[in-house]
């Protein structure tokens, strides 16, 4: 009888070992996004993770585009990008994601520089270096829209973002759309001027962190513990200048380097001003926008027949087919933060 209970036993635990299940969340440099490194650092993903039994991973990617590709391959079960990446690589490619965290908008940190120039209409007819299909491409389009120009006005230079600052020295370079910390970089050299920033578009370039949907489903502990591991960072981030200084050490950059960015960027250090942004019907149009560019520019892949192909499921509502909804901004996670109940 002893040996039988020693095995009852054994089994036991080995069933209660197995049932406590591992993830893994990919994150790469942005002023958003470094709040993951002192998470992880300092032990807070750890300890919301062995409230909830389950073990997490946090790994930082130094190739944005890359750490976005590995999730929608599935080697991670959670990841930080934006809006308009989330609905061009992952959902796009048939993975169901669900924006699990609203963590900010860019105010002022994307932008577009005119060497010699200071008006937006001076762009016409000139070489604009960016990354070509990504958010500075779409704010791009965005700020001709607002000169009553297109595409066509301009001609688009696809530049790697670690090409851009060294381009951009030369003479046959007169304009640039980047990101932060590229964009005050670029700013600040001789007889150049921010002529349009994302300042201008509020709320269209947003910071996720975007989980697999099936894998959220299947273990809400995982949604709970990521979402209340990021706002008692924030809380910390907000009230802490140590804490500030550490991200900004980590990111490549000194306190007032990262203040910079900080802000130009619209940070929701709670969740209800998370919820203001995810509840409102702007964000519906906001998708629509991001949805018709990512269209037009072939993001939506080749079958894609217009540009509601991949459904998008807000609070206001659906967007696109909703027979093939593959983004989705659940804000339930983040109204149990706002409630006290994770």
């Amino acid at each position: 009888m002893k040996k039988i209970s020693a095995l009852v036993l054994s089994l036991l635990l080995s069933s209660t070992a197995q049932a406590q299940d591992s993830f893994k969340v990919c994150w790469s440099i942005y002023v958003g996004w470094m709040p993951w490194a002192y998470g992880a650092e300092s032990g807070i993903v750890k300890k919301w993770a062995d409230k909830y039994d389950i073990d997490i991973e946090v790994v930082q990617i130094n190739d944005y585009i890359e750490s976005i590709n590995q999730y929608t391959a599935g080697q991670f079960d959670a990841c930080t990008m934006t809006n308009m990446d989330a609905l061009t690589i992952p959902a796009a490619g048939g993975v169901d994601s669900t924006a699990l965290i609203v963590g900010d908008f860019s105010n002022g940190n994307d932008g577009i520089v005119l060497k010699g120039k200071q008006q937006l209409a001076d762009i016409k007819g000139q070489n604009v270096n960016l990354v070509e299909l990504s958010v500075s491409h779409y704010l791009l389009a965005r700020a001709l829209e607002s000169v009553d120009m297109k595409e066509a006005d301009v001609q688009v230079v696809n530049t790697s973002d670690a090409d851009l600052v060294a381009a951009y020295g030369t003479a046959d370079v007169t304009a640039v759309t980047t990101w932060n910390p590229l964009l005050n970089e670029i700013a600040r050299q001789p007889d150049s001027h921010k002529a349009f920033d994302s300042s201008q578009i509020p709320g269209e370039i947003i910071d996720l962190l975007v989980i697999n949907t099936e894998t959220l489903n299947a273990h809400p502990e995982l949604g709970k513990a990521l979402t209340g591991a990021w706002y008692e960072i924030m809380a910390k981030m907000q009230a802490d200048e140590a804490v500030r200084t550490y991200l900004a050490e980590a990111s490549g950059t000194d306190l007032v380097g990262y203040q910079a960015q900080l802000d130009s960027t619209e940070m929701f250090y709670t969740p209800q001003q998370a919820l203001a942004l995810t509840q409102d019907a702007a964000l519906k149009t906001t998708m629509q926008y991001v949805a018709d560019f990512s269209f037009d520019h072939g993001l939506l892949g080749e079958g894609a027949p217009d540009a509601g192909f991949v459904g998008i499921s807000t609070p206001a509502g659906v967007l696109g087919d909703p027979g093939n909804i593959k983004l989705r901004f659940d804000p339930s996670y983040m109204q149990l933060a706002a409630d006290g109940q994770l």
